[in-house]
């Protein structure tokens, strides 16, 4: 019998998850693990334009130290997306907090089932096909969804 390919998991990084993988400073942290996870080709990450801006802009400000970091993530762990157009943000006005929409969107656009980002609040009330986590709570998933391909489930 041959196995079924099961699609590996896919998660749309947010800006602050990203700046917390770049600043980590040490390697077990879950921003960064899952950062890792991508590099080593377990999960797919992606992100969009407006998040690659928004985290360098606060590195550059805050850290700048930890540029080079950010660059090689950014090279190596994502794939970095278009940002929604006008039309694509009108027809979800109202599901996250505006300076957010398009993050969101971006995710739905992409049909990724997760959004991993440190702030929840921001993506209320979401959108049903996007499920809204906080890294630690992504990295669960993704253990759980590991352990069960192990298993042959």
């Amino acid at each position: 019998m041959t196995p079924t390919k099961q699609p590996k998991p896919q998660v749309f990084i947010d800006a602050d998850v990203l700046f917390a993988g770049a600043a980590s400073p040490t390697e077990h942290g879950a921003s960064l693990l899952i950062l890792r996870l991508a590099e080593i080709t377990l999960i797919d990450t992606l992100t969009s334009e407006q998040v690659i801006t928004e985290a360098q802009r606060n590195l550059n400000a805050k850290l700048p130290h930890t540029l080079p970091a950010f660059n090689h993530l950014v090279s190596r762990c994502l794939k970095v997306l278009p940002n929604p157009n006008p039309e694509e943000l009108l027809t979800h006005q109202g599901i996250a907090n505006p300076k957010d929409l398009p993050i969101l969107v971006a995710a739905l656009r992409e049909g990724c089932p997760w959004l991993v980002t440190f702030n929840i609040r921001h993506f209320q009330p979401g959108h049903p096909d996007v499920g809204v986590l906080r890294p630690g709570e992504f990295v669960l998933k993704v253990r759980d969804q590991l352990a069960r391909l192990n298993a042959g489930e």
